[in-house]
């Protein structure tokens, strides 16, 4: 065989082309149900301005990834700390350049406004916290090679120390929906960061008692937790979920609509662009109940198992690649991208409460699309150094 030829083989296959395809199909179906939201809900006039500008999204997306992938592990080392105070910055900046418009409407000061883009710095903190709380775990785990007690309460204490000023900084503009995203983030790089499970075990029974006894106290005397800075609003997503029927003309009327419109496609849909059930905000937030009416069971069933083929071929990457820094800023992408899915569905159909978490790939948003684009950079970045390594040290290819 030509070695020319060969080479180029090789070269191909440091590029993972079953990710690529598995959010090329998530991409096409995001597009369709977007203009499907829009056609129903907009102008004709919004409807070419929402479609360009997710096309612009994606495309801008792409060019991310291809730049990402250039950036091996050493490099993702070294530029950790810069992206992740970077974001810090962003996320402190938007405090003060909060878009008023956005803070009324979705009651957040997590927007910049530049004319009519808008921009959520939060969504590209999410990988940069994942690279960075990548290299605290790896560099502590390789200063401390025999797991003790004492060394994983100190792991976990930098960890904390890494999240609490994002966390600080997202309950300052009032967004608790992409704080969880990031607690997710953080509870799959434990899981894997080789804590004991003496440790894990207990904390995840106090939390879980934490959280029902929240519950509790949401369902009979609320008074306490207004006392702690719980808002009304977050109380009536609450309500919502534990009884949606309630009152399905205010503060459930989205959660309502959407169930409406998902259960009204029954087996196989409706047919495409065929929207009878209005559904708030179901462009973004909401977007499950426009597959879920179009395409019925069957379209929502297609849509999990791309989901569940993407993450598997994430996880094949991690095993494939054995970089113990790859395993934990690819768990962190992983669990980003499975909360996101799980929360995203689960409250479109009334599994659980309301927390403005879109739908990777799928969801209209610009910022949200870029920070999953740049989760799978990362993952294609290790394919591609992994089998660049690999045929530096093979003879033919020298």
């Amino acid at each position: 065989m030509n070695t020319k030829l060969r080479r180029s083989d090789d070269e191909d296959s440091r590029i993972d082309w079953g990710i690529i395809l598995s959010v090329l199909l998530l991409a096409v179906i995001g597009i369709a149900s977007i203009y499907v939201a829009a056609s129903n809900d907009t102008s004709t006039t919004s409807i070419a301005r929402t479609m360009i500008s997710q096309a612009v999204f994606y495309t801008l997306g792409i060019l991310l990834v291809v730049f990402i992938m250039q950036f091996d592990a050493e490099q993702l080392w070294k530029v950790a700390p810069i992206v992740y105070g970077f974001g810090i910055f962003l996320l402190i900046m938007v405090l003060f350049l909060y878009s008023r418009s956005y803070a009324q409407l979705t009651g957040a000061k997590s927007w910049f406004a530049l004319g009519p883009l808008t921009f959520q710095p939060s969504e590209v903190m999410k990988p940069a916290y994942i690279i960075m709380l990548g290299r605290v775990v790896t560099q502590h785990n390789s200063e401390n090679v025999s797991h003790t007690i004492r060394g994983d309460w100190q792991l976990i204490g930098k960890m904390v120390g890494w999240t609490l000023p994002v966390a600080v900084l997202l309950e300052l503009q009032n967004d608790f929906g992409t704080m969880l995203v990031f607690f997710a983030i953080f509870g799959g790089v434990v899981l894997l960061s080789g804590i004991s499970w003496k440790i894990i075990i207990p904390t995840f029974l106090a939390v879980a008692a934490v959280g029902g006894f929240l519950i509790f106290l949401v369902v009979y005397d609320r008074s306490l937790l207004l006392s702690l800075g719980f808002k009304d609003y977050q109380f009536k997503r609450i309500d919502s979920w534990l009884d949606p029927s309630a009152n399905t003309s205010s503060s459930a009327y989205q959660l309502w609509q959407s169930m409406k419109a998902i259960g009204s496609g029954k087996l196989l849909g409706k047919g495409f662009n065929v929207s009878k059930v209005y559904v708030p905000v179901r462009e973004s937030d909401m977007i499950f109940s426009v597959i879920g009416e179009n395409f019925g069971f069957v379209g929502a069933c297609v849509l999990i198992f791309i989901y569940l083929l993407l993450i598997f071929q994430m996880i094949q990457v991690t095993f494939d690649t054995k970089n113990e820094f790859y395993a934990y800023i690819s768990t962190g992408v992983i669990m980003m991208i499975i909360f996101h899915v799980f929360e995203n569905i689960g409250m479109s159909i009334g599994l659980l409460p309301l927390t403005g978490i879109p739908l990777p790939f799928v969801s209209q948003g610009g910022s949200a699309l870029i920070g999953n684009m740049i989760g799978v950079g990362l993952i294609m970045s290790m394919r591609y150094h992994y089998k660049s390594y690999m045929f530096s040290n093979n003879e033919e290819f020298r």
